[in-house]
């Protein structure tokens, strides 16, 4: 940290790092309380695409932990502003409950394409009408673009396979507005007076969240829950900062050595 700022934001990943669907990490939330009662802004960055941010907050003040709504940015967030520059009419293939991000946005005669993830839409009729539209001219929007992510009933494919599948078929390449894109991660810390080398970020995916921290400029920790695999940390270059075992333990270690 000799070359580095003093630690004043910390942004936490959510699905995978402090819950994982109806879940909580165990003892993430006194970890985020202890995380709280330091100096330091704290800020919750999500792909989650399933969930409205309204539905995302209740979910996590059922597990009891204490975030407000303007804490929280997620790629939804992110799409929205993007279609709003475009001042595109986009054919949605997200979750339905992601539909109340998307609210005043007009839909009629699509002449664009945002993917997230949307399980009850991936199916070949409604893929191959956003295969013409994208043939047609209609520009490519992914939320993001992971792999996979975990549920409790094992991993599952993500959207990434399904927009690279759109790629390859229409020869186009996606604007990608979630992690790991540097913007996402700037946008992030906007309005926190935080500059990348004065933050950390947590998270479970190492190319999604820490990658892409570290490539914005901040320290990237890798924790071993959710969708971690062993042996992921050797799958960027740098490594990540710190690999450890949960977001209590990523949490002890700020306390010890960043602050």
């Amino acid at each position: 940290m000799a070359s580095r700022r003093a630690l004043k934001a910390v942004l936490v990943d959510l699905s995978g790092t402090l819950h994982i669907e109806d879940a909580a990490v165990p003892g993430a939330q006194e970890a985020l309380k202890r995380l709280r009662g330091t100096s330091v802004i704290v800020r919750f960055v999500t792909n989650t695409t399933k969930e409205s941010k309204q539905d995302l907050l209740e979910r996590l003040r059922k597990l009891e932990f204490d975030v407000s709504e303007d804490e929280i940015f997620t790629s939804l967030t992110a799409a929205r502003s993007l279609l709003e520059q475009k001042q595109v009419r986009p054919m949605l293939l997200v979750d339905d409950r992601a539909l109340p991000d998307f609210k005043g946005i007009k839909t009629s005669d699509p002449n664009a394409v945002v993917i997230g993830l949307a399980p009850e839409h991936f199916h070949y009729q409604i893929l191959n009408q956003a295969f013409r539209l994208l043939l047609d001219g209609a520009p490519l929007i992914a939320i993001h673009k992971a792999r996979y992510y975990k549920r409790k009933d094992g991993l599952a494919l993500g959207p990434g396979p399904f927009v690279t599948a759109l790629e390859y078929a229409t020869d186009t390449k996606a604007t990608v507005v979630g992690k790991p894109e540097k913007t996402f991660f700037l946008e992030a810390l906007r309005g926190t007076g935080c500059e990348p080398e004065e933050a950390v970020m947590i998270g479970d995916d190492c190319r999604d969240d820490v990658g892409g921290a570290q490539d914005a400029g901040m320290l990237g920790i890798l924790v071993k829950t959710g969708k971690y695999r062993a042996a992921d940390e050797e799958k960027i270059n740098p490594p990540p900062y710190l690999t450890c075992e949960s977001f209590p333990h990523a949490v002890d270690h700020i306390l010890q050595y960043l602050l």
